[in-house]
């Protein structure tokens, strides 16, 4: 068999623990056996982090400027026990917020459905798509510990050397405080990115945010998307017969549960992180929701939405046996393999991608899967498989 050529790498980042060994089976397996797999490789696992002093994930980046398309495995954010654990020089902050702040772009992230698992919400028939803004709030926030009672103030200093100041709190006691920011630049590419979005699929955009609480910043988010929308996409939503409009958080939720789907939600940073989590697991599972970067600049960054399934690679270390669902981190690379595919106008690539997805799909239809997925499936009997027997069921189906 002829492999599948490939005439631009694609920027390949590699992970942490239990993610990292899932992607070299799925490299080994549903890769390489068809094609000469064109990578530019840059090892994010935590140790190699720390080693260069997270130069590395700067550099990751800059190359997916570069080739215009990547690949991420999941990677650890350490907090203070895994500094202990992997003796690191410091705290690093999270790899996929660097990322994130450098491309300044957008992520999507759409539930993977598959006939016999059904979203615990009955009415969602289709996908709901979350656009998480991914600059700024409290992923490059500054915090401090307040020892006792004194005053925090905020303070801009403009450029000619004028100043503007804000009471935080008078504290009494002891007590805590954090400062977070956002830039114009940025809210708009996260306006223009959603409304693009749902142009290009047909479908409705939401945004909410709370800015009948947060009068300042969360309003400006919304004056800001509703500039983009009346000056840029108006026209042409109302042509393609979708609708933008604007909601409270809370009521979207509401919304949101009562739906069927099929609408692109768009959140700020940290909204976007729990809802995405939430409709996730709502839909099934974390390990079959894509997630996606998109940056205006036309970058794209595609990776699984879940972590690096620590559980299981404490007990993969023990030599025991796991059953880790593989579907989202092979669903990252069949993204960015049709991307590559599209803008290098490799239709055998695109192609190849399709059909990998596709197989992964059937695999689990025939009531092949793992763990997670039987324990809710609506497929009578199906054969649980660890995570090499499932991926290789999927290499079986796309022989």
């Amino acid at each position: 068999m002829n492999k599948i050529k490939m005439s631009t790498p694609l920027v390949e980042m590699d992970g942490d623990e239990m993610t990292r060994i899932l992607w070299q089976m799925i490299k080994d397996e549903l890769l390489l056996p068809y094609m000469d797999l064109k990578t530019e490789y840059y090892d994010l696992g935590l140790e190699h982090r720390n080693a260069t002093d997270d130069q590395v994930t700067i550099d990751a980046a800059e190359a997916t400027k570069k080739y215009q398309v990547a690949v991420k495995c999941a990677t650890i954010t350490p907090n203070a026990a895994r500094v202990e654990e992997y003796k690191l020089k410091k705290m690093w902050k999270s790899p996929n917020g660097t990322i994130r702040a450098l491309l300044d772009g957008t992520v999507f992230r759409t539930p993977i459905l598959v006939k016999g698992i059904e979203p615990a919400v009955k009415n969602w028939k289709k996908p709901i798509t979350l656009a998480r803004h991914a600059y700024g709030d409290v992923y490059k926030n500054t915090e401090m510990q307040i020892p006792g009672p004194g005053k925090v103030e905020l303070v801009y200093t403009a450029a000619d050397g004028s100043q503007k100041k804000e009471l935080v709190h008078q504290f009494d006691g002891p007590g805590v405080v954090q400062g977070m920011h956002n830039l114009d630049s940025s809210i708009e590419s996260f306006a223009r990115s959603c409304l693009d979005f749902g142009l290009s699929t047909g479908q409705d955009v939401w945004f909410a945010t709370k800015d009948t609480i947060s009068k300042q910043y969360d309003h400006h988010f919304k004056d800001i998307f509703q500039k983009v929308y009346e000056e840029e996409f108006c026209e042409k939503f109302e042509k393609a017969n979708i609708e933008y409009f604007y909601t409270l958080i809370d009521d979207a939720v509401a919304r949101v549960m009562k739906a069927e789907g099929g609408f692109i939600w768009a959140c700020k940073n940290y909204d976007g992180d729990v809802m995405s989590d939430m409709v996730s697991s709502a839909y099934g599972s974390l390990a079959m929701m894509t997630s996606v970067l998109v940056s205006p600049q036309g970058y794209y960054e595609y990776e699984a939405a879940h972590g690096t399934v620590q559980r299981h690679y404490y007990r993969h270390l023990k030599g025991e046996e796991t059953s880790t669902n593989p579907v989202a981190t092979i669903f990252a690379w069949t993204g960015a393999l049709a991307k590559r595919g599209e803008l290098d106008q490799n239709e055998e690539l695109s192609a190849f991608a399709r059909k990998l997805e596709k197989a992964t799909l059937q695999t689990i239809e025939e009531g092949k899967m793992t763990g997670d997925l039987a324990a809710m499936t609506t497929i009578p009997n199906p054969t649980i498989l660890n995570s090499r027997a499932f991926i290789q069921a999927i290499a079986a189906n796309m022989q």
